[in-house]
């Protein structure tokens, strides 16, 4: 059960690092006051999750989810909550780091579970 619970955390991590980089946008470089201290706390909720995960998945699987999930899911927050548009190359490049995230855990010996 402790790689379930790592994963668990690594997966609020994510939820948390998404949810500041959120804020971060609606912070307006730092001029709104609420989405600036949210953005902050959200930054610090994630790193604890991820430190509380490290402690049994390997740092270079745990970045690459966390990272990798962060890009995919703050991209689509991009697109439907900013309406932000994405190009071929955007998600050409996206897509390649979900396979690197999925040749990673699904084939590398470092990230045996």
């Amino acid at each position: 059960m402790p790689q379930l619970v790592a994963y668990g955390f690594l997966g609020l991590a994510i939820l948390s690092e998404v949810t500041g980089s959120t804020l971060l946008q609606k912070s307006e470089q730092f001029s709104k006051l609420w989405p600036t201290l949210g953005m902050a706390v959200c930054f610090v909720i994630s790193l604890f999750f991820l430190s509380q995960a490290l402690k049994v998945i390997p740092l270079g699987v745990a970045y690459a989810l966390w990272g990798g999930l962060g890009i995919v899911l703050t991209a689509i927050i991009s697109v439907v909550i900013f309406r932000f548009t994405l190009d071929w190359a955007a998600i050409l490049g996206i897509t390649m780091i979900v396979g690197g995230v999925i040749v990673l855990n699904g084939f590398s010996q470092v990230a045996a579970h």
